[in-house]
Parts: C-alpha cells; sequence; structure tokens
C-alpha cells in the first residue's frame, strides 16, 4: 500500500511539473505574438507616416484623393480624422484635426446665420454650397463627405446638429428638436414641389384629412418656424412656404 501510494504522490508530481511547462511555455508563445505584433504596428505607422507626409497637400486639397484615403483607412481600421484622445498621431502627422474643426466652425456659422429663415433645418447640398462660398477658392473644395464627418464632431456640443434623411433626401438639423413624421411627410412634399405645400396638396398626396394638414402646418409655422405662410397663393388662396426645400442663390 506505501509503495502504490508513493507512485501514486510520484505521478501526481509529474502531472503539476507539466502543467507548469506548458504554461510556461504558453506564456513565452504569447509573449512572442504580443511582440511580433508591436513590431508589426510599428512598421504599419512609420509607413502610414510616410504615406500621409508624401501626399498631405494632396490629401488636404484634392477631395477624390482624401475619400479614398479615408475609405483606405476605414479598412484598416483608422480613423484619420481623430481627435487627439483617439488616432492623435495621426492628425497630427495630416495636421487634418485643425482642417476638420475649421470645417465645423463655418458649417456652424452658415447654420446660425440661415436659422431664422429655415427654422434650423437645411439641405445638404445647400449647406455644401453655402460653406464653398463662405471657405472661398483658396479654402479648397470640399464635399457632402466631409460635411458629415464634421457634423459629427459637433454631437458633443449637445445642439443638436445632425444629419437626417427626409424624403429619401439629406438634411442638416441644427437645433435640438425631433421631426415628427407628419412634419417629415410634409417636408418630403415641399421638396418635391420646390418648396410649397398647403393642405389641398396634403389631402391630395397623402389622403390626409384638411384638420390633419392643416395642424401640421400651423405647427411648423408657429411652433416650429419651419415655414412661413402665404395667404395670397393664386392657386391654393393660403399655403406655405418650407424655405429648407427651397434653393437659394445667395
Amino acid at each position: 500500500m506505501n509503495r502504490l501510494g508513493g507512485v501514486g504522490l510520484a505521478a501526481f508530481d509529474r502531472q503539476k511539473l507539466h502543467e507548469r511547462s506548458f504554461a510556461e511555455l504558453s506564456t513565452e508563445i504569447s509573449q512572442g505574438q504580443v511582440d511580433l505584433l508591436h513590431s508589426q504596428l510599428a512598421q504599419f505607422r512609420s509607413a502610414l507616416s510616410h504615406f500621409a507626409s508624401t501626399h498631405r497637400d494632396s490629401i488636404r486639397s484634392d477631395p477624390q484623393f482624401r475619400h479614398a484615403f479615408q475609405r483606405m483607412c476605414t479598412s484598416i481600421g483608422v480613423d484619420p480624422l481623430a481627435g487627439p484622445r483617439k488616432g492623435g498621431w495621426w492628425a497630427e502627422m495630416l495636421n487634418l484635426g485643425d482642417w476638420q474643426y475649421e470645417l465645423s466652425v463655418q458649417i456652424v456659422d452658415v447654420c446660425v446665420s440661415t436659422r431664422e429663415r429655415n427654422g434650423g433645418l437645411i439641405d445638404m447640398g445647400e449647406l455644401v454650397r453655402l460653406v464653398s462660398k463662405l471657405r472661398g477658392v483658396s479654402g479648397g473644395a470640399i464635399t457632402e463627405d466631409d460635411l458629415i464627418r464634421s457634423i459629427k464632431t459637433l454631437k458633443p456640443l449637445g445642439a443638436g446638429y445632425e444629419v437626417i434623411d427626409v424624403g429619401g433626401k439629406k438634411m442638416v438639423r441644427s437645433v435640438p428638436k425631433e421631426l415628427d413624421a407628419d412634419q417629415a411627410v410634409v417636408l418630403a412634399v415641399a421638396q418635391d414641389e420646390g418648396g410649397r405645400v398647403s393642405d389641398e396638396l396634403l389631402v391630395k398626396r397623402r389622403g390626409w384629412t384638411h384638420e390633419r394638414a392643416r395642424a401640421a402646418l400651423e405647427n411648423m409655422l408657429l411652433r416650429d418656424g419651419l415655414c412661413w405662410l402665404d395667404d395670397q397663393d393664386e392657386e391654393y388662396g393660403v399655403s406655405y412656404w418650407v424655405p429648407s426645400a427651397m434653393r437659394w442663390d445667395e
């Protein structure tokens, strides 16, 4: 019995030794993988930095090149326009962080200056046009994608800046209030009509009752300031103009 017990203890000791050996080997392999990963990331960062410094001017001034570059970065999980807490080295290498925030300030400038006439809701194409006009030729060409990225940087301000879809078109809201379902329908119809809409048109197009159409339009006019009243409309007698669905040539 003693001899068998001794053999049992020896086998147990050998098992524990094997387990420690496997654990040490596993640790060595894991550490080796980590070291290899760090080395690969360093090489990757060096290659990206070289590309960024070589093509910096093209990235900043050429929208097509910039967007192709951004798509490449997105596909590998790198945000080239991230702030200092997220991918800061990349923003510093390209100096695009300041460029992005400068564009954000210009977006706010346009949204605030047009808010009195459109109630804080502006068509994306119109915003691109007005921001481009504000920047001038020296500011470089910008596109819808540039504005969308910059608008995302404004979200922490809590001022309501957001890109929304209305009738298949992108619009930018610059006030902290949500559009209800009826308002979205009114905006979509107004876009089809060049900005003009009436309760009769909503009844005809959407099958609404006159009461529902009138209530939606009055709320947009009096409560939200999203439209103007035209009480001398030749066709409808009374109609409403939605500035965010109109094109401005100024």
